[in-house]
């Protein structure tokens, strides 16, 4: 039977800028416990190579590529106040983008039976034209946009579990019938998208679905979101392929957000979408990584994903437990904030 995989590149580390959220730390911690478990022994290694300029302009007009290559050759700067360029970075984007894309292709090929991508910078908030919230590139858009050239696919199922609406993504594929959209996400919340209004134009009308929440819904409204919503939509579909942008910034207690999703809420939501393969698109599902911000929590969370895609039994660890009562996670959510205040444009300078 094909192995779960997974890709990552060394060289993301080059695109970092001290105390900002989004660096290079996020994916140092995963890795050491992904090593510590021995999760990485146990599924194979696809390469990251950067992608093609054939491949990225499917999704971003050459002016957005040049002008993020440019900045990086110029030593770097901020295309808006929260996202940076560094020397690195413009490499970097191109490794996170083409490892997406050939864990894609070596899942649909069957190379491969399901996958997660360790890449950073994360992409769900870059539009066509715009890099925003930390991201340079839409990672999961050129996934599908591959999908849909190189392999004919006409029905992909893109699910945003990251507590910030994917608006990128969104805005790539709101006019095409062939990719529904799927995200749940804290609102009125950065960046602003995602009512429940926003359902497609065009063609793509009805292919969008936003499913905005209040801070505070936890496990038990997670839960009854992807039951009573997602599968409906998801079996009327019948997807190929199921692409997953992955952030586990909507755990109770990520510094950047304020929802209160436990690891086990997490790892429901990821069986869910397991069983939803499985049932749909022969397993095919591969899972990209978007936000994280609580060091312990991302880690521990790609952690029980990557165990839950080799076995659907495997036993998940939850060493943070659920969500406090109101009074004290404000507390911790308070006090974890002052430790990772981002106010944006800071010297780019280590």
């Amino acid at each position: 039977m094909p192995t779960t995989a997974y890709c990552y590149d060394a060289a993301e580390r080059s695109h970092d800028l001290p105390g900002h959220p989004e660096n290079r730390h996020r994916l140092e911690s995963t890795l050491a416990l992904l090593t510590q478990t021995g999760c990485l022994r146990q599924v194979q290694a696809v390469p990251c190579t950067p992608l093609s300029d054939e491949r990225l302009l499917r999704v971003h007009p050459q002016q957005h590529v040049q002008r993020i290559e440019t900045l990086a050759q110029q030593g770097g700067g901020y295309l808006d106040p929260d996202t940076y360029v560094r020397p690195g970075s413009a490499l970097a984007a191109r490794l996170a983008a083409g490892g997406l894309v050939n864990l894609t292709l070596a899942v649909l090929d069957g190379q491969a039976g399901n996958g997660f991508a360790l890449l950073r910078p994360p992409g769900h908030h870059a539009t066509a034209a715009e890099a925003m919230g930390f991201c340079l590139y839409s990672n999961v858009a050129l996934a599908a946009a591959t999908a849909q050239v190189e392999r004919n696919l006409s029905r992909i199922l893109i699910v945003d579990f990251d507590v910030h609406h994917g608006n990128g993504t969104q805005d790539i594929f709101y006019h095409d019938a062939g990719v529904l959209f799927f995200s749940t996400h804290q609102y009125p919340y950065y960046p602003g998208s995602g009512a429940i209004n926003e359902t497609g134009a065009g063609a793509g009308m009805g292919a969008t679905a936003n499913v905005p929440l209040p801070p505070g819904v936890g496990d038990q409204g997670y839960a009854a979101i992807y039951a009573q919503i997602l599968w409906p939509l998801a079996r009327r579909f019948q997807p190929q392929l199921i692409l997953v942008s992955a952030g586990y910034d909507a755990h109770w207690d990520d510094p950047l957000a304020g929802m209160t999703l436990s690891l086990t809420g997490y790892a429901h939501l990821v069986s869910e979408l397991l069983d939803m393969a499985a049932e749909l698109c022969a397993g095919k599902i591969v899972f990209a990584l978007e936000g994280g911000y609580n060091l312990d929590v991302l880690a521990h969370g790609v952690n029980n994903t990557l165990w839950l895609l080799q076995d659907r039994q495997a036993v998940i660890q939850d060493l943070f437990g659920p969500a406090p009562p109101p009074r004290a996670r404000y507390q911790r959510l308070a006090a974890a904030r002052g430790r990772a205040a981002w106010t944006g444009r800071r010297s780019l300078q280590p």
